[in-house]
C-alpha cells in the first residue's frame, strides 16, 4: 500500500513535468472566464498557433511518405527492429551524420534511433542522471530540460543565457558554468540552436565548454535538432567536432523540425557508447523502439531533392525578418534568430500577468503562443513563436500581437 507520504513524493514529481502550459497544449488552458478582463473586441483574423510548426503550410520532406510504405510492405523484418533501430537504417544514417558533424560514429555501438528528438532526450538523461545529480541546465533552453531533469531526482543548476545584446556578448555565462563544475555538477545539458531564442552558440564558447567539460569530467548532452536551419552567413560548430572534448558526450538530432516530419516521431541520438547501450535499455523497457515502419523515413534525412533545403531556409529567413521588422517598429525587444524557427520577443509592463495575456491571445485574439516562464521560470515578460507557418497568417497573426500588447501594456 502507497502511504500519504510516497503519494505526495509521487505528486511532486509527476507535477514537475506539468504539461498544461507546454508548447502545443495551449488548448488545455481554460479561457471562459476571460471576457470580465477583456479590453475591448475580439480581433478579426485566422488562427494561427505559433506554440509548433504548421506542417501544412511547410510540408515534409518529398517522398517520405511512399518511403514509408516500404517499410510498412517489409512487414516483420521492419516492424521489429532491434531496440536501437534497424542497422541497416543505422549505418545509412551513421554516414550521413559522420558528414555532417565531421567525426566517425559507429553505428553498431555509438548511435540509437529514438521516438522522436524528445523520446532521445527523456533516454538520455535517463541514462545520466539519479537521485541527487546535479546538472546544468541553460535558461531559456527548451522546456522539457529542467522538468526531466527534476522527474529523474536531480538538481537543476541554472546557468544565465544572455541572447538580447550583440553576438559578440551573447552566450551561456561562462563563469557560472565553472562555477557550477567546481561545485561538483556531473551533467550539463543544453541546445544549440537555442530553442527559445535562435541562439547558434559560437565557435569560441563551444570549444570553451568542450574544454571545461574535459577538465571537470562532466557529461554533456546537446539538442543540435535545428543545426541544418542556418540563415544567411551563419555558421555552426559541433562540439564532437573540437580539438577538446567532453569524456561523455550525446548529441540529439532528427528531422522532425526543418524537414517536417514530426508526425512519424524520429529523432537520433550519438556519442559515447556506454550512454548509448543505458539509452537501449530503458527504451526496451519504455516504447521498445521508434516505430519499426517508421524508421524508413530516414532514408529520406540528409537525401533531400537538390535546393529543397536550401529553399525551405530561405522562406523561413523572409518569414523571420518579416516579423522582426513588425515587431521591432512596435518597440519590442527581440534578438534575431541565426537558426531555427523560434522568436523570443520580449514585452513591455502588462496590465496583466503573461499567462493571463497568453489566454487572451487565444480568446481574442486567435494567436496561440508559449509563455517564456516554459523555458525558464524566472521569465514572465516574454513569449515564443515558432514562425514555421504560413507566410500571410503569420504576418497578421504577429500584427494582432502588436495590437494586444498596445491594448494591456501599462
Amino acid at each position: 500500500m502507497i502511504t500519504n507520504q510516497e503519494n505526495t513524493i509521487l505528486d511532486d514529481k509527476f507535477r514537475a513535468l506539468a504539461a498544461d502550459n507546454a508548447p502545443g497544449q495551449e488548448v488545455r488552458q481554460s479561457i471562459k472566464d476571460l471576457e470580465t478582463i477583456m479590453i475591448g473586441d475580439k480581433l478579426e483574423g485566422l488562427p494561427v498557433d505559433f506554440s509548433h510548426g504548421d506542417v501544412d503550410a511547410f510540408p515534409p520532406t518529398p517522398n517520405s511518405d511512399k518511403i514509408w510504405k516500404e517499410g510498412f510492405e517489409d512487414g516483420g523484418a521492419q516492424a521489429y527492429t532491434e531496440y536501437r533501430g534497424a542497422l541497416q537504417i543505422r549505418n545509412l544514417i551513421a554516414k550521413k551524420l559522420e558528414e555532417f558533424t565531421a567525426q566517425p560514429i559507429a553505428a553498431d555501438t555509438e548511435l540509437i534511433i529514438t521516438p522522436g528528438t524528445q523520446g532521445a532526450l527523456f533516454l538520455a538523461l535517463g541514462a545520466t542522471v539519479t537521485n541527487g545529480t546535479k546538472v546544468a541546465v541553460v535558461e531559456p533552453d527548451y522546456f522539457a530540460n529542467r522538468k526531466l531533469v527534476k522527474f529523474f531526482g536531480g538538481d537543476v543548476v541554472p546557468i544565465p543565457l544572455n541572447y538580447l545584446e550583440t553576438p559578440s556578448q551573447n552566450g551561456l555565462d561562462l563563469n557560472a558554468l565553472e562555477a557550477a563544475f567546481k561545485n561538483n555538477t556531473e551533467v550539463l545539458v543544453f541546445s544549440t540552436p537555442n530553442n527559445p531564442t535562435g541562439l547558434v552558440y559560437s565557435n569560441d564558447m563551444i570549444n570553451k565548454i568542450a574544454v571545461l567539460a574535459n577538465i571537470y569530467d562532466v557529461t554533456v548532452i546537446v539538442d543540435q535538432l535545428y543545426s541544418r536551419m542556418l540563415y544567411s552567413n551563419e555558421t555552426y560548430t559541433h562540439i564532437r567536432a573540437c580539438k577538446v572534448r567532453p569524456n561523455n558526450l550525446i548529441t540529439i538530432m532528427g528531422p522532425s523540425k526543418t524537414e517536417s516530419l514530426s508526425g512519424y516521431r524520429l529523432g537520433a541520438a550519438f556519442g559515447t557508447s556506454k550512454i548509448i547501450d543505458r539509452m537501449e535499455r530503458l527504451q526496451a523497457i519504455v516504447s521498445l523502439r521508434a516505430a519499426g515502419y517508421n524508421q524508413a523515413v530516414l532514408k529520406t534525412w540528409f537525401n533531400e531533392p537538390k535546393g529543397w533545403m536550401k529553399n525551405r531556409i530561405c522562406e523561413h529567413e523572409i518569414i523571420r525578418d518579416k516579423l522582426l521588422d513588425i515587431f521591432k517598429s512596435a518597440q519590442l525587444q527581440v534578438a534575431t534568430p541565426q537558426a531555427g524557427s523560434y522568436l523570443f520577443p520580449k514585452l513591455p509592463p502588462l496590465r496583466i500577468d503573461l499567462n493571463t495575456f497568453v489566454r487572451l491571445l487565444r480568446y481574442q485574439a486567435k494567436v496561440t503562443v508559449t509563455p517564456a516562464s516554459e523555458f525558464a521560470p524566472q521569465l514572465n515578460d516574454s513569449i515564443r513563436l515558432n514562425f514555421s507557418q504560413d507566410h500571410d497568417k503569420a504576418i497578421a497573426a504577429a500584427t494582432r500581437i502588436v495590437k494586444m500588447v498596445e491594448i494591456y501594456k501599462i
